[in-house]
């Protein structure tokens, strides 16, 4: 490598650490935001003091910022940079660019699962909030996940098919959560709703917590496999001729998204395109090397969902506007512009 091609990677890698450095700016300036403005609005130094120094504080700011701000502002990074995750993940192993738990129906399964534990369980169990229903998510997602590998596998099925698989994937789920809906009773069916719906108010420091530990023991997992996965993006074969067990990453990348997304939907509902968006902003900013662009796909997803947050708050004021209709309202344009911007190489 000579001295000119060493100083254009030493630029070309300061400038993705810029890009993260100022991702994560943006991520704790929106968390602020996200904790200042309710029906009740706080001081950027109300709220930092309150954070750092709950003693100094009175005590109806503590109520506000402890028991209902903090953790939702918390929860929407940490679920924003779960379906970051789980986006990146599955647009690399499936080698499509329109992949994403929301896309191709995992949410949906996911959201089927919890609505199941919903109408079947929730209300017996004494654990059914915190243990029964993700692990019904993560069932039903990890089905629809293992369904649309075992069609992507079947004679090399293209791109088109998978999108396909997903689509009807995503039907299936969708008929089968209004089934649950037609014979749940009202109050099973309001809380089917909240699925639908997306929303972080029910979010409890307890839910928050096992998101977080999810979270944690995901990302190792991932980490330790960017190098298979960036070659994952030059192609099966080369993949293989470097070492790489493509069939095992597969299986491997397919079962964490199942447990991310499950995580997600189980605590918050469906939440559309955070998967889809943040991938395309990462690979647009970052490029394809996974030791940056699954960095900044889970930080993009934290940004993208904690501003949701402080919007779904600004829509109607005193009410808390339900996020994922925001998310899908945001995602949608960008997903068109996605496919008009294909021939500016991002695919």
């Amino acid at each position: 490598m000579n001295v000119k091609t060493k100083e254009a990677y030493k630029k070309m890698t300061g400038r993705k650490y810029l890009f993260l450095l100022s991702i994560s700016v943006a991520i704790f300036l929106t968390f602020i935001l996200d904790i200042m403005t309710g029906p009740a609005s706080l001081s950027v130094r109300e709220v930092i003091s309150t954070i750092f120094f709950p003693a100094y504080s009175e005590r109806s700011v503590q109520v506000i910022v402890w028991t209902f701000r903090l953790p939702v502002a918390l929860m929407a990074v940490v679920t924003g940079i779960t379906l970051g995750l789980a986006g990146a993940n599955m647009q690399t192993i499936l080698d499509n660019p329109l992949a994403s738990p929301y896309t191709l129906g995992i949410s949906a399964a996911a959201g089927f699962g919890a609505a199941l534990a919903i109408v079947f369980g929730v209300g017996v169990l004494p654990f059914a909030d915190t243990l029964f229903v993700p692990i019904n998510a993560f069932v039903f997602s990890l089905i629809s996940c293992m369904a649309i590998y075992s069609i992507a596998r079947f004679k090399r099925a293209t791109s088109e098919t998978i999108v396909l698989t997903g689509i009807a994937v995503l039907f299936l789920f969708d008929s089968l959560l209004a089934l649950l809906e037609y014979t749940a009773n009202p109050e099973q069916v309001q809380a089917i709703v909240f699925w639908l719906f997306g929303s972080l108010t029910k979010t409890t420091w307890t839910t928050l917590g096992i998101t977080v530990g999810i979270v944690l023991m995901v990302i190792p997992l991932l980490a330790m496999d960017v190098w298979k996965l960036t070659a994952l993006r030059l192609g099966d074969d080369k993949a293989k001729s470097l070492g790489v067990n493509v069939e095992k990453m597969r299986l491997k990348g397919l079962i964490l998204v199942s447990i991310l997304t499950s995580t997600a939907v189980a605590f918050v509902g469906t939440i559309g395109f955070i998967g889809l968006v943040a991938p395309h902003i990462a690979r647009m900013l970052v490029g394809e090397d996974h030791r940056y662009f699954l960095p900044f796909s889970a930080l993009s997803g934290a940004f993208i969902l904690s501003t949701a947050s402080v919007l779904s708050k600004a829509v109607v004021p005193g009410i808390v506007f339900p996020i994922g209709i925001l998310t899908s309202l945001i995602g949608i344009p960008f997903f068109v512009w996605l496919l008009l911007s294909k021939k500016r190489g991002y695919w």
